[in-house]
């Protein structure tokens, strides 16, 4: 796929890092430095530890690279040629990247001025276009990212057509780390996570189980009024569900390690021969239908009879939704069937991916699945993408895009499911409604589900980060392969189509989002604590626990500050702590029934009555007002 200008700009800084880096460090070992969507990255093997100060002398030789208006220039060579010139110079992991090119495909070297690399392009023409650039940050990174592998460092940067864009984009990484989930988290007492527990897994603090249960309240109120039937299912089942369902082998690097249990009661003589044969099967080449088939038969034998079973750690909630479906006859009549659950799902993440809520081990899904007729999908779908725009307008969430992946026809059978017509048909539907509902999408090409076309959502924050928090999918294939079934109004048997979609993603995602969107700084109906009450003095105290009892007979999370501080270090403290109301007591205001109001939006807002401001609090809180500037 062509490079954008801005990659190819991007790309070619990378390159002009790893000039200066060998001019200043010539025993480092170069392996990649592609572009990203916010910079570009280059990992280096060096026995020096990179430092902030290494940063500046490269971005300082970097300059100097820029000023010598170095041409880029291409050549190709041989597989031999490339290999004996890494050889010579010692660079093993160019050796091994060499390795992935394909036989037949051309081997292409890029020099600028003393620099040679192994690259496929583009670049700019020449050093002197680098207008604008930036070091940012040090990282470790496995080689290839296994964690099996050797770490390497990466260093991180960022490059722009001009200074103005930089400077702008600087200011928003600065925006950003004030923002930070996990510094504001920490300092508002909402996750933590914990060695003993494991990485990747958080504990959510009494204060960020108030967000998470809101959350979950917000979805079940939506899906039931949008007709969905709640369900529950068990956090682990047998290996031969998941065979059948595709997702092993294919997504078992994602899973889990399996739990084995012994089933002594198995005679010797009836331990089957399959065991043996279906792992050889499952790690051997890639996912095909005939090796489905395969595997899904093996499945079956190997339960008549096993020495030992073997169960997973559930991974995705849909092939239990799926025996749901099945555990009663349906009808034409019964559909389309809306089957919800805020399931918990578990995914080993590899440990160097891991970061804070954004990517974790352990997860709450706002997950449904919609079974339904052809007839029926048009409207199923679009009623999922109508609710995420009511939650995009909640949210305050006002810039949005839906990513449409489709199949490449060239791998059925191979990374997508072998049923060309049912691929078309599906993805046509999808693009139809896209199109009808007027919602701001865009199409990628061989990025869909083995199972069929996928909408990932991806929204910017109030600074302008993106973020992927939801997913929306449509399978023609998993159910068929369950034995899925309604009985049609001709009296014949048909496999339903099936939805899947998540509109709040994880509670860990979706929240790790809504903390930097808000900067902590919720509306009054996520806020874990909602009002906060401040006498003036203890003699106040009496009336401010009543207040407080009177806001909690309405649901309003309330709490009283009973320290013996001065009202100016209350006050300051609320505001730290981010609770959307202080409601000040004095004596006047204990002996009028009033209190002083102040907002985090709107300051100091005077003397109200307390029942004016409890039905004011309280009518907020069941409508869910967006009660902060985003």
């Amino acid at each position: 796929m062509a490079m954008t200008p801005l990659e190819e700009l991007r790309h070619s800084t990378a390159h002009v890092m790893a000039t200066a880096v060998m001019r200043l460090f010539p025993e480092a070992k170069l392996d990649i430095g592609p572009p990203t969507d916010t910079g570009f990255y280059y990992d280096f093997d060096i026995g020096h530890r990179f430092t902030p100060e290494d940063l500046a002398r490269i971005e300082e030789a970097m300059g100097k690279v820029v000023g010598e208006d170095q041409p880029f220039v291409r050549s190709e060579v041989t597989r031999e040629e490339a290999r004996k010139f890494f050889e010579g110079r010692g660079q093993p992991y160019k050796i091994s990247r060499l390795g992935d090119i394909p036989e037949g495909e051309a081997i292409t070297f890029y020099t600028n001025g003393e620099f040679v690399d192994l690259c496929a392009g583009t670049h700019v023409a020449s050093t002197g276009r680098i207008k604008a650039f930036k070091l940012l940050s040090i990282a470790g990174a496995y080689h290839r990212g296994d964690e099996r592998n050797k770490q390497l460092q990466r260093i991180y940067g960022t490059a722009f057509p001009n200074r103005e864009e930089l400077e702008a984009y600087l200011h928003q990484l600065e925006e950003a780390k004030k923002r930070d989930h996990r510094k504001i988290g920490r300092e508002m007492q909402l996750f933590a996570f914990d060695e003993d527990v494991g990485p990747g897994l958080p504990l959510w603090l009494p204060k960020g189980t108030v967000i998470v249960e809101e959350l979950e309240r917000l979805a079940k109120e939506t899906e039931f009024a949008a007709g969905y039937d709640r369900v529950r299912t068990p956090h682990l089942a047998r290996e031969s569900m998941y065979i059948t369902s595709g997702h092993l082998p294919y997504y078992a690097d994602s899973m889990f390690p399996p739990m084995t249990l012994a089933a002594e009661s198995v005679p010797d003589s009836q331990k089957p021969r399959y065991r043996e044969e279906f792992h050889r099967e499952i790690h051997a080449g890639e996912l095909t239908e005939a090796k489905m088939d395969r595997l899904i038969s093996l499945a079956q034998e190997m339960a008549k009879g096993l020495p030992v079973e073997r169960y997973y750690i559930k991974a995705m909630n849909c092939p239990h939704h799926h025996k749901i479906y099945k555990a009663i006859p349906r009808s034409y009549r019964d559909l389309p069937l809306r089957l919800a659950e805020y399931g918990a799902c578990y995914r080993y993440e590899q440990s160097g991916e891991l970061f804070g809520l954004m990517r974790v081990r352990s997860m709450q899904m706002n997950d449904a699945h919609i079974y339904c007729t052809p007839e029926q999908f048009g409207e199923e779908f679009n009623a999922v993408n109508e609710m995420y725009l009511r939650y995009f307008k909640l949210f305050g969430i006002a810039k949005y895009r839906m990513r449409f992946s489709t199949h490449d026809p060239a791998r059925l059978g191979e990374k997508f499911v072998g049923e060309p017509e049912l691929w078309k048909q599906t993805e046509d539907m999808v693009r139809r409604v896209l199109a009808d509902s007027g919602i701001d999408f865009i199409e990628v090409p061989n990025e869909a589900a083995f199972y069929g076309p996928k909408i990932d959502v991806q929204v910017w924050s109030a600074i302008g980060r993106e973020f992927t928090i939801a997913t929306n999918q449509v399978d023609f294939a998993v159910p068929k392969r369950f034995g899925l079934e309604y009985t049609t109004a001709e009296n014949t048997k048909a496999t339903p189509l099936c939805i899947h979609r998540a509109p709040l993603g994880t509670h860990e995602r979706f929240i790790g989002f809504l903390i930097e969107h808000f900067a902590g700084d919720f509306p009054l109906w996520l806020a874990p604590e909602q009002v906060r009450v401040l006498p003036i003095a203890d003699g106040q105290m009496e009336v401010a626990r009543a207040i407080e009892r009177k806001c909690r007979g309405l649901a309003l999370r309330a709490t009283v500050d009973t320290s013996p501080d001065k009202l100016g270090a209350k006050i300051r403290r609320w505001q730290l702590d981010k609770v959307p109301y202080g409601l000040v007591i004095g004596k006047q205001e204990a002996a009028a029934g009033t209190v002083s109001v102040r907002s985090r939006q709107k300051g100091d807002e005077g003397a109200m009555a307390l029942d004016a401001f409890l039905e004011r609090a309280a009518m907020e809180y069941r409508e869910r007002t967006l009660t902060v500037a985003v």
